[in-house]
C-alpha cells in the first residue's frame, strides 16, 4: 500500500515538473533556440550517464530504424523551440494550453502511421479543444497572434514525434529512442546556430542563475522525468499515468499564477477556455478507457464462443 502511494506521489511530482517547464521558458533569460540547445545538450549527456549507470541498452535494431529516430529528433528540437517561442511571446499557461491541441493532430496522424481505424470521437473532442484555445486567446493581434502560431505549430510537432515514437517503441527501448533523439536535436540546433552566426562566445555567456535553471531543465525536467515515467508505467499502468499527466495544464496555470503572477494578465475568458480544454482532456481519457473495456469484453465473448 505504501509503495503505491509513493509511486502516485512521485508521478504527480513529475507532472509538476512538466508544468514547470513552461515557467522556465520565462525565468531563463535567453532566446528559445539557445535555450533548447542547452537543454538537449545537457539532457543528452545526463541521459547517457543515467543509462550507463542503470545498464540500459544503447543499440538500435537496424540502420533504417536508427535514421528514422534521428529524423524524429529534428522534430523534437523544433517542437521545443516553437513551444518556448510561444511561452516567451505570451504566458507559460498559454504555451502549455496550446499543446492540448496535440490530440487533434494525433487523431489523424496515428491512423496513418500506426494503421489503425480513424476515431471520429477523438477528432470531435479535439475540435472542442480548438474552441477552448480560441477562448483562451483573447486578442488575435501582435505577439499574441504569433504566440498562437508557435503554440499550435509546437502541438503539431509534438503529435508527430509522439506517434512515431509509439511506433519505434514497438521494437526499441523508450530510453534508447530518447537518447538518440536528444543527441540528434543537439547536433541539428548546433548547425542552425553556426549557420546563423550565433554559435559564439555569447552562447556560452550565461549567468549563474540561468546555468542552474538550465541544468534543472535538462537533468531533472527531461532526463530524470522521462526515466521516472518509464518506471512508473511498470508499477501503476499506462492508463493511470496517462490520465494523471492530463493535469499538466492545471499545474502549469497554478505555477504561472504563483511564480509569475500571470493572473494579472489573464481574464475570466482565459479560465473559461482552460476549463473546457481540461474537461475535454479528461473526457478523452475516460472514453478511451471505456471503449477499451468494451473491446476487451467483446473479444472475451468471442473467444469463449470459439472455445465452446
Amino acid at each position: 500500500m505504501f509503495e503505491t502511494y509513493k509511486n502516485h506521489i512521485l508521478l504527480h511530482f513529475i507532472i509538476l515538473l512538466f508544468g514547470f517547464t513552461g515557467i522556465l521558458g520565462k525565468l531563463i533569460e535567453m532566446d528559445a533556440v539557445s535555450m533548447v540547445f542547452h537543454r538537449v545538450l545537457i539532457a543528452s549527456v545526463s541521459l547517457f550517464v543515467f543509462m550507463l549507470i542503470l545498464k540500459r541498452p544503447l543499440k538500435v535494431q537496424g540502420t533504417r530504424r536508427f535514421l528514422g529516430i534521428c529524423l524524429v529528433g529534428l522534430v523534437v528540437g523544433a517542437h521545443w523551440i516553437t513551444f518556448f517561442q510561444a511561452v516567451q511571446l505570451s504566458t507559460a499557461s498559454f504555451g502549455v494550453l496550446c499543446l492540448s491541441t496535440t490530440t487533434l493532430h494525433v487523431s489523424w496522424l496515428e491512423p496513418l502511421v500506426m494503421k489503425r481505424k480513424f476515431s471520429w470521437v477523438e477528432f470531435g473532442l479535439s475540435l472542442i479543444v480548438v474552441i477552448g484555445i480560441f477562448l483562451v486567446t483573447e486578442e488575435f493581434s501582435g505577439d499574441q497572434l504569433m504566440a498562437l502560431f508557435y503554440g499550435l505549430t509546437s502541438a503539431l510537432l509534438a503529435a508527430t514525434f509522439s506517434v512515431f515514437n509509439a511506433k519505434f517503441a514497438q521494437t526499441e527501448k523508450p530510453s534508447t529512442i530518447t537518447l538518440y533523439e536528444m543527441i540528434m536535436a543537439t547536433i541539428a540546433i548546433a548547425i542552425l546556430l553556426l549557420a546563423t552566426g550565433n554559435f559564439n562566445a555569447e552562447l556560452w555567456s550565461i549567468s549563474l542563475e540561468d546555468i542552474g535553471w538550465l541544468f534543472f531543465l535538462g537533468v531533472v525536467c527531461t532526463s530524470f522525468a522521462f526515466l521516472a515515467v518509464v518506471e512508473l508505467v511498470k508499477h501503476l499502468g499506462a492508463f493511470t499515468v496517462s490520465l494523471s499527466i492530463n493535469l499538466e495544464p492545471v499545474y502549469a496555470i497554478v505555477l504561472g499564477i504563483l511564480i509569475l503572477h500571470e493572473n494579472q494578465e489573464l481574464g475570466m475568458q482565459f479560465y473559461f477556455g482552460s476549463v473546457i480544454i481540461v474537461l475535454v482532456i479528461f473526457a478523452n481519457a475516460f472514453l478511451k478507457a471505456y471503449f477499451k473495456r468494451k473491446k476487451n469484453k467483446r473479444n472475451r465473448v468471442i473467444n469463449q464462443g470459439i472455445e465452446t
